[in-house]
């Protein structure tokens, strides 16, 4: 009996032990539930839009062809919208000297080059090995127009017959807007030549009867000197007409089948100065770029967004 009676009082203290256990656990497991919805709803609270999404306060040098500065005006103010603390800096020209000037540096002080021409994007890439991989973007086309400025009596009727104008505006080989008006004029069957970028403004002159041919440094400079009644007549992109529709009038716009596509490429470059906050912010720019909001605005200022990445 004795014998029976200490086994039912360690029956009994096993299962108070046991439910004390069971207690306890159950207590961990919703302390940890409370816990985890606590973690989740800090996290929510840090991924709100405009707080945990912001970058710190940084700034992204862009070296951008003449040709986009309006729109990229519009760009970055946008941008800026959700990402106030990052700030845009925009140096603009031809794709050819910017080219140059980022070789001049190793790419040192420069985060993005956004070119007017595939050539010399490729130059940086294939040649120069200052792109960053799997940065690279085909973002806009644009189209060539033959211009002058409204009641300028012209003969010109478009690329045709482009030397019987008085003076022309053209921007050099080097410029894309040049080698893409002189590849539409080797299609065309005006000039001869291999290489449109190769043919020197001088031997355009003659091909087209010794017109008064203006060089320019960049496509911006071109429109400036038909807008100002300079010359006559010029060619530059259509986008470049934005805002200047009362200051221009347009002659003809070139179609593709002559000049080619006028693909405008962008890539983030390997700069070694920068640190990893601006060297996000400025993959995020791109990003922000090839977005469907960034091709609604591109779209206005008259660039095409059907192309192929």
């Amino acid at each position: 009996m004795k014998k029976r009676l200490v086994s039912l009082a360690l029956a009994a203290v096993m299962g108070a032990a046991l439910l004390a256990g069971c207690g306890k656990q159950a207590a961990d497991a919703d302390g940890g539930s409370n816990g985890s919805a606590a973690a989740e709803e800090n996290l929510s609270a840090e991924e709100e839009p405009g707080t945990a999404d912001q970058f710190e306060e940084t700034t992204v040098t862009i070296y951008a062809a003449a040709s986009l500065e309006t729109v990229l005006t519009e760009l970055i103010d946008v941008y800026n919208e959700t990402q106030p603390n990052v700030t845009i800096q925009g140096s603009y020209d031809s794709s050819g000297t910017l080219l140059t000037q980022i070789e001049e540096t190793a790419g040192n002080g420069i985060d993005i080059f956004f070119s007017a021409g595939q050539s010399q994007m490729n130059t940086l890439e294939e040649e120069d090995g200052l792109v960053v991989e799997g940065t690279r973007h085909n973002v806009v086309n644009n189209q060539v127009c033959v211009v002058t400025y409204p009641d300028s009596g012209t003969a010109v009727t478009g690329l045709e017959n482009i030397g019987e104008a008085a003076s022309l505006a053209l921007a050099d080989g080097s410029v894309p807007v040049g080698r893409y008006t002189r590849q539409a004029m080797i299609n065309a069957g005006m000039l001869q030549g291999d290489d449109p970028a190769a043919i020197t403004t001088e031997q355009v002159s003659q091909a087209l009867g010794g017109v008064e041919i203006n060089e320019c440094g960049n496509v911006s400079k071109v429109l400036q000197a038909v807008a100002e009644h300079s010359n006559e007549v010029g060619t530059t992109y259509y986008s470049d007409t934005y805002g200047f529709e009362d200051d221009v009038q347009i002659l003809e716009v070139i179609p593709y089948e002559l000049s080619g596509d006028v693909i405008y490429p962008i890539a983030q470059v390997s700069n070694a100065e920068a640190d990893e906050l601006q060297s996000a912010a400025a993959e995020d720019f791109i990003n922000f770029l090839i977005s469907d909001e960034a091709k609604a605005i591109f779209e206005k200022y008259y660039f095409d967004t059907d192309v192929t990445d």
